[in-house]
């Protein structure tokens, strides 16, 4: 665990608290059933940033709405990045936060690819102790499910106003922060996948491996086609070959061999490594696991459904954690790996090994955590 002191900041933040904070009982309501991403919290963490004088005006303030002119960069050329993480609370009441670090060095890489100033991690890290302490009412217990946090979205975007093509001189940085239960209301179930094979997510020397918003509208195509064969999400192949797995719309895949090997894509420039797959990576030996970081070819998939080979399959993220896979849907075919008394072994166990980390109901041996609060 990292204690927020050993933190530095090269900003101040100014703190204005909203005059009217929402009441404890309206919170508390807002716990009970949280869904995701429906409501936010009272303030926001904001960093103004201009060619000429660099990161400044670090502050928190109330939550409410940007103003924008119609001409901001953002609008027009889609310079823009965002992070995913969580604010747990521990059962002594202090919260923290997952491997801080790692998202603080996704977003800095995701800066660069879209030509967006660096954020350094410390500041990154600052602007969410920041707004966790001033909202830290709003971090609910686990609950029942033992799921329930406090979702985190740091964000940038081109905010200066102009119509010409290149990087932005006035670029805002933001958190925002929403109450989140389990992901899945109903219980752990497996979910359906589409291959898709008229889209692709991204491709070689394109933006696939940072985590910015036109990633995830290109992938929407290929959900919505997904949608409408019956699945629930869609599973998106290289652009080149058509025929390696990369990952799915916004979540990474593992596949889980009879022999004891853990196999995910391997990075490729056009696939966003995300900080859950990093750590399923760096606990699977735990499990008796042999990790491998390889291209899959879509193929490989489908032999290994029909023979047996394949003992399970899961895709993970942020939201979801781990999440069990069953049929793969295409344009005249399926597969599924899933026999008669298939449990999700491996996939439940890594789960319950990442969410006990995160809340503090184990021993953080790696360093994993970060207090914010």
């Amino acid at each position: 665990m990292t204690d927020t002191t050993s933190t530095r900041s090269a900003l101040t933040f100014e703190i204005n608290r909203r005059p009217d904070p929402t009441p404890a009982e309206a919170i508390a309501k807002v716990h009970e059933n949280p869904g995701f991403g429906k409501t936010f919290t009272d303030h926001m963490a904001v960093i103004d940033w201009t060619s000429d004088g660099g990161w400044a005006n670090a502050r928190v303030e109330p939550y409410g709405p940007f103003q924008l002119e119609p001409a901001a960069a953002v609008l027009h050329y889609a310079q823009e990045i965002f992070e995913g993480m969580k604010a747990y609370r521990h059962a002594d009441g202090t919260v923290w936060t997952f491997r801080p670090e790692a998202n603080a060095a996704r977003f800095a890489n995701s800066a660069r690819r879209l030509a967006l100033p660096v954020l350094e991690a410390e500041d990154f890290i600052e602007s969410l102790r920041q707004l966790v302490s001033v909202d830290k009412a709003w971090v609910p217990e686990p609950g029942d499910s033992g799921e329930k946090s406090l979702y985190l979205r740091p964000f940038m975007f081109a905010s200066e106003a102009f119509l010409g093509v290149r990087p932005a001189d006035g670029i805002t940085y933001c958190v925002i922060a929403s109450p989140a239960g389990a992901y899945f209301s109903g219980g752990l179930k497996p979910v359906t996948l589409w291959l898709s094979t008229n889209y692709a997510r991204a491709g070689a020397g394109g933006t696939g491996a940072a985590k910015c918003g036109g990633n995830y509208a290109s992938s929407l195509a290929g959900q919505l086609e997904g949608i409408e064969h019956g699945c629930d999400q869609v599973v998106f192949l290289d652009s080149s070959t058509h025929t390696d797995i990369e990952e799915l719309g916004g979540m990474n895949l593992f596949v889980v061999y009879k022999d004891g090997r853990i196999v995910t894509p391997e990075l490729t420039g056009s696939i966003l490594e995300g900080v859950t797959r990093r750590s399923i990576l760096a606990l699977a030996e735990e499990v008796g696991l042999i990790p491998e970081e390889r291209s899959i070819p879509i193929q490989e998939w489908k032999d290994g459904a029909q023979s047996g080979e394949i003992a399970e399959i899961f895709a993970c993220g942020t939201a979801a954690v781990i999440t069990p896979v069953g049929e793969l849907r295409w344009e005249g075919g399926s597969c599924n790996h899933r026999r008669d008394g298939h449990e999700d072994t491996i996939a439940l166990k890594l789960r319950s090994r990442l969410l006990d980390i995160q809340y503090g109901r184990v021993e953080d041996t790696r360093g994993w955590l970060t207090r914010l609060a």
